[in-house]
């Protein structure tokens, strides 16, 4: 990438809320990239196709959270293997030639997130949840985990997903009711995908000496289940660590540098998240 002024931001809906640019500015920072920009942009899925359409030469990247990661695939050029086997781009990048295409960075995130903490196999897990974070955690296990995954859900429509999921992505899926999420908390890697709350009540069900827990949020921070979990001594794996890792590899594919300033950008997100 040449020293001209580029341009990346994050698209979605709602945006406000997004760690994004802290991350990526952190990171052009630290790179001594002083000429790029990166900014948020509310964009739903009507407003899609324009925003990519007037895209110039002076854009990089794009980083894209819901509802945009399916609705951006017609608008791309060509979607990388990973993106495909879960139907979600969360990274575009603009090539010299114009041409857009995109990634998953969420998936090889996940893992490298579960490897800074030392994981890099396991021989089952859980997932708590069946939205599209669940297919991401789905292809991360895919790549670490030997045995069987459970997911404990809310409906049959969902346990139905989870399992074609599973056989989309050569993963041995087994589905259990929502009910019984406490047998979940056994595993030796959990990974909670839910939205705020809906985990809170499992919290009193920790075992005495659990394995490690991935929760995929990270505001508020710690949620019930976490700070719970790490009472009892288990090793617990946050959202922000996921942000931070997707972010890495994004900054990496936009800017051409690698590798990108992990350090600098945690610690620019803790106190982003601290200051809220």
């Amino acid at each position: 990438m040449s020293a001209q002024k580029r341009r990346a931001a994050v698209l979605g809906s709602p945006i406000a809320h997004s760690l994004s640019p802290v991350l990526h500015r952190a990171a052009y920072e630290e790179l001594g990239l002083s000429d790029w920009t990166y900014d948020r942009f509310e964009i739903d899925e009507a407003a899609l196709p324009e925003f990519i359409a007037k895209a110039g030469p002076e854009w990089a990247g794009l980083s894209l959270t819901m509802p945009l990661k399916r609705a951006i695939i017609p608008l791309l050029d060509e979607v990388s293997e990973t993106a495909a086997s879960v139907e979600a781009v969360n990274t575009v990048v603009f090539g010299d030639d114009g041409r857009r295409v995109g990634d998953n960075t969420d998936i090889p995130g996940m893992v490298a997130a579960l490897r800074e903490r030392g994981i890099e196999q396991v021989e089952s897990a859980a997932i708590l949840g069946a939205g599209a974070t669940a297919s991401s955690a789905l292809a991360a296990l895919a790549r670490i985990c030997t045995g069987e995954v459970v997911a404990y859900v809310r409906s049959d429509a969902r346990a139905a997903e989870m399992r074609e999921w599973g056989q989309r992505l050569d993963v041995q899926v087994r589905t259990e009711s929502w009910e019984d999420a406490a047998e979940a908390l056994q595993a030796p890697l959990v990974i909670a995908t839910t939205p705020a709350g809906t985990t809170d009540a499992l919290s009193a069900t920790v075992p005495e000496r659990p394995a490690t827990l991935f929760d995929v949020l990270y505001n508020p921070w710690p949620t019930a289940l976490a700070a719970r979990w790490s009472a009892y001594g288990g090793a617990v794996v946050s959202g922000l660590d996921l942000l931070v890792h997707q972010a890495v590899l994004q900054v990496e594919q936009m800017t051409g540098r690698a590798p990108a300033p992990l350090g600098a950008m945690r610690k620019a997100g803790e106190h982003a998240l601290a200051e809220r």
